[in-house]
Order: structure tokens, then C-alpha cells, then sequence
């Protein structure tokens, strides 16, 4: 018979795989490979396994009319945010987005943006979600879902 301590033992749950690249490499490829990922100012914040934070910073660039952050920015930030956990857990730099739908649910206010990205399957077609927040804390003002073709690594 088991103890309560091995029980808990035997269901914990498994740590998660390392990412299949690191922070600064990330970064690099970034620079290397795609440039114009600078000209928004996102900063990479943390990349793990199939999961990453980024952050646009507060720019009057990005706003519109309104003095809300543009549509496009917050897009452009989700998709960055979406390729950071998908290289996270394939380690393949040739994924590109498929599709990607964004649903706006609030005015996103003036400020830095926090992107949270998370991958749900992997596979040649990967597919991940992203929730867009207010850096000041509030509510979500967007929600990401995109798919992306991962092409097969050569061996």
C-alpha cells in the first residue's frame, strides 16, 4: 500500500522540456535572419517551451487616433510573440505564420503591451493562442489564434 507521499510522488506532473532556444539566441536570429522585427521596438522578454512574453514599448508611433495602440502593432506584436514560442518548442526558425485572427475586445490605452503566447499543438502545422494586456494591468485588449507551417527539420 501506498503512502500519501508516494502517491503524490507517482501523479506530480513531469517538468517541462527546455526550450529548443535560448533567450539570446532568439534574439540573434532575430537580428540575423529577421530585421525588420526592430523597427517595432518589441522586446523579447522570456521564451520558454512552446510559450513566450514579449512587450511593445510605449510609443506615440504606435498610436492612432484616439491616443489608442494601432491595430496593426498589436498584430504585429502577436505574430512576433506567436514565432517565439513556436521556435521555442520546435527549434525550426523557417516556421511561418498560416493564419492568424485577432479578436480586438477593448481600446488597447496608451502604454506598453504585454504579448503572452502560448503554443496548444505542435506538428507541421502548429497551432498557438496569444492574449494581448494593458503593461499598467487591466484587462485583455486583444486575443490571438494562429497556425503555422513548421517545415521538417533536415537530419
Amino acid at each position: 500500500m501506498s503512502t500519501p507521499l508516494e502517491i503524490v510522488a507517482e501523479t506530480a506532473t513531469p517538468a517541462a522540456p527546455e526550450a529548443r532556444i535560448s533567450l539570446e539566441a532568439f534574439r540573434e536570429l532575430l537580428d540575423r535572419l529577421h530585421p525588420f522585427a526592430a523597427v517595432l521596438g518589441i522586446e523579447i522578454l522570456d521564451i520558454q517551451y512552446g510559450q513566450a512574453t514579449l512587450r511593445l514599448p510605449p510609443s506615440p508611433a504606435n498610436q492612432r487616433l484616439g491616443g489608442i495602440v494601432a491595430g496593426p502593432m498589436l498584430m504585429g506584436l502577436a505574430d512576433l510573440a506567436l514565432y517565439a514560442a513556436v521556435v521555442g518548442a520546435t527549434g525550426v526558425a523557417e516556421a511561418v505564420t498560416s493564419s492568424l485572427t485577432i479578436n480586438f475586445m477593448r481600446g488597447a490605452p496608451a502604454g506598453g503591451i504585454i504579448a503572452q503566447a502560448r503554443v496548444l499543438k505542435t506538428g507541421r502545422m502548429t497551432a498557438g493562442d496569444v492574449l494581448l494586456l494593458p503593461e499598467g494591468g487591466g484587462d485583455p485588449v486583444a486575443q490571438v489564434v494562429s497556425t503555422w507551417s513548421v517545415p521538417r527539420k533536415a537530419d
